[in-house]
């Protein structure tokens, strides 16, 4: 048997995955950073800022196809026939490295929410829905949206849900409001999992389910686009959506009637830790852009690195990164060699202190480019935003921090 706290510090990429992470950045060094600045210039000639540019989803198909063509497909389902099967350990690295580019998660059919909706649907899926749903999801074909959070009640409680669904012959009848739902605004999201409440006298962890509902279905009203930090983010956006008597198949229910809770541990622990991943790439960007900016930008006669403390602040933005990068990858491991579920104290600590120190690297990145550094001029802003609200995303730091601290005192006996 295996040393198992010997296995959990074994963080090496391994050999079989190592090609894959060369032709990764291949990838984006020919066919992704050549065609960003276009697709996002296109944003300004719409005519409908909730579309696509044809030319946008020309560079993005091409972009794709010759990922496909490479071999460079859904390789974020570990283990997995369906996949590239490699374990989270590999995939934390090469999603750090697509955390560097906006567009290469999506380019190589890695972006979120569709990563974890795919995941659901391959573990629990049926053969129907696989074949109606997962299938054009794994061919990048369509995209797709997650319904659980509500703007009526604190949604970090997995089990807090009080959009209903309640039976009526071989239909489930959907009542209820869901808001900042990634990716709903897109044309091309065609489907949603949403968390229901389906059995309300059960024990609380088995009151919801989770349910596909087509996003064209009678009855399911987009309200409006919920903004971050003043941006609707158009066309994939963070909407605000009503269910007012939507009716679907009951066999669109996933797993079974009160599965949904034990469904969202299997789905939001690998997000938790795709979205860490990427927010390292982001942050090794971030430190890029500060280290260039502080070594090529003179004031008072000499570079601003050498001014004040600027040294130390890119020492510790290196040094952090560092530790960073060693949390998630062990908490990759912890959920290779452990499972999911019992994984989580490790996903938790991950997510509870990578988007805020994340965050923190880029606000000194900011800082380092002065006025510029808020500006159209860079990334940054846009960077930190996108941070800023991983915060909340898939559980507010709070509460990792409360089943991290919870674990630790749990040592002692004294829960």
């Amino acid at each position: 048997m295996p040393d198992l706290e010997s296995d959990l510090f074994t963080l090496a990429m391994s050999e079989q995955a190592q090609p894959l992470m060369d032709a990764v950045k291949k990838h984006i060094k020919d066919n992704v950073d050549p065609i960003t600045e276009e697709f996002y210039a296109l944003d300004n000639e719409k005519e409908d800022r909730w579309s696509w540019h044809p030319r946008q989803l020309e560079l993005l198909d091409g972009a794709k196809a010759k990922a496909k063509k490479s071999g460079l497909w859904n390789f974020f389902l570990p283990d997995s026939e369906m996949g590239e099967g490699l374990t989270n350990l590999d995939y934390a690295y090469i999603a750090a490295e697509l955390g560097k580019s906006n567009l290469a998660s999506e380019t190589l059919n890695c972006s979120a929410p569709d990563t974890g909706n795919m995941e659901v649907l391959e573990r629990v899926g049926t053969p129907a829905q696989k074949e109606q749903w997962l299938k054009p999801l794994l061919n990048g074909e369509i995209r797709s949206a997650y319904a659980m959070t509500e703007p009526g009640i604190p949604s970090s409680d997995a089990k807090n849900i009080s959009t209903e669904a309640v039976p009526d012959g071989d239909e489930w009848v959907i009542n209820g409001e869901k808001f900042y739902i990634s990716g709903a605004g897109d044309p091309r999201c065609k489907i949603m999992i949403t968390m229901v409440k389906t059995s309300p006298d059960a024990p609380a962890s088995r009151q919801q389910s989770q349910i596909l509902v087509p996003i064209d279905t009678p009855g399911v009203a987009i309200l409006e686009a919920m903004h971050v930090f003043g941006k609707d983010h158009a066309p994939r956006g963070h909407m605000h959506i009503k269910f007012d008597n939507v009716r679907v198949p009951k066999e669109n229910i996933l797993l079974g009637e009160g599965r949904g809770f034990e469904i969202s541990q299997v789905r939001l622990g690998p997000g938790r830790i795709h979205h860490c991943m990427r927010s390292i790439g982001k942050a090794e960007k971030a430190l890029e852009l500060m280290v260039r900016r502080a070594g090529s930008r003179v004031a008072f006669g000499k570079p601003i690195a050498k001014l004040g403390k600027n040294l130390e602040v890119i020492s510790r933005a290196r040094l952090e990164i560092d530790g960073m990068r060693l949390m998630v990858l062990q908490a990759a491991k912890a959920m290779d060699v452990l499972g999911n579920k019992e994984a989580r104290v490790y996903v938790s600590g991950v997510k509870a202190i990578v988007p805020d120190k994340v965050c923190k690297i880029i606000d000194q990145a900011i800082q380092m480019h002065g006025a510029a550094g808020v500006s159209q001029w860079t990334p940054l802003a846009e960077m930190y935003t996108d941070q800023r609200h991983l915060r909340f995303a898939d559980g507010p730091d709070e509460v990792h921090h409360m089943v991290v601290g919870r674990a630790e005192v749990q040592k002692y006996d004294l829960w």
